[in-house]
């Protein structure tokens, strides 16, 4: 398929769905049977940081029915963004063509995944978009929806990155654009991790494109969210672009 006449992208190749967990006992069997009823082609790793609750055991009793379910057990509780590091190498080494991230929870909507396979298609990268128009959130407090469209905001013009929904974590990768993009060199967590990969995205200049998507506010267990979380995201997107600023005065490459 061809990106404006520019390029030509080859077959997406198969489909892993990453879901990192921590106490997600609650959630991970209904959303796996979602995922497998939504795109029953693709295979699910579940990235596991040692749930105290009993998540990786519920995670073990899933791949024992069902051969496109997998599992990492991890060591423990290390962020966002070192569990979906280790599954996008697992899913790499395996010879997966697409790696999606996930949430776990039920806030992304696992029927919404067809439509971010499709416009991969003709992508390198797709973000499901809360901000795009026909994107919407439900039962979010206003202060989260406050908090989301700031820090996307805040991001987009600091980073000038031509992103609605920098901070999403609703996301669809070729393999090849993943291996482009430096993740060697990521060292971010929390919701920052998806600030760092969209602004290395757009830097390389990969085609990335947004579909809209319905988020839904969690039902069972607890939020990931948290002050250190807001305060590390708000620390390194201002440092990204700040340097950024600094590199372009003095005629130096983007790192």
């Amino acid at each position: 398929m061809n990106d404006g006449g520019q390029r030509r992208y080859g077959p997406l190749g198969k489909a892993l769905v990453i879901i990192p967990t921590y106490n997600e006992v609650e959630n991970i069997r209904p959303i796996v049977s979602r995922v497998r009823s939504a795109v029953p082609q693709a295979d699910i790793l579940i990235a596991d940081d040692n749930s105290p609750d009993g998540t990786g055991k519920v995670a073990d009793e899933l791949v024992a029915q069902d051969d496109k379910v997998h599992v990492l057990h991890r060591k423990g509780k290390e962020g966002l963004g070192a569990a979906y590091l280790a599954g996008f190498a697992w899913g790499i080494e395996h010879g997966f063509g697409v790696l999606v991230e996930m949430d776990a929870d039920g806030s992304h909507q696992p029927e919404e995944l067809p439509r971010l396979l499709t416009a991969l298609k003709g992508a390198d990268l797709v973000l499901g978009s809360r901000w795009v128009p026909g994107g919407r959130v439900v039962n979010w407090p206003k202060h989260r929806q406050f908090l989301s469209r700031g820090g996307s905001t805040y991001s987009r013009l600091l980073l000038g990155v031509p992103i609605r929904d920098v901070t999403g974590g609703f996301r669809a990768f070729r393999a090849e654009t993943l291996q482009g993009l430096g993740l060697t060199e990521v060292a971010s967590q929390g919701y920052c991790f998806q600030v760092d990969l969209a602004r290395r995205a757009v830097a390389a200049g990969y085609h990335v494109v947004e579909v809209p998507i319905t988020f839904v506010e969690r039902e069972l267990g607890d939020s990931k969210m948290s002050r250190d979380i807001v305060v590390e995201a708000l620390w390194r997107v201002t440092a990204w672009g700040v340097g950024d600023r600094a590199n372009r005065l003095l005629g130096r490459k983007r790192p």
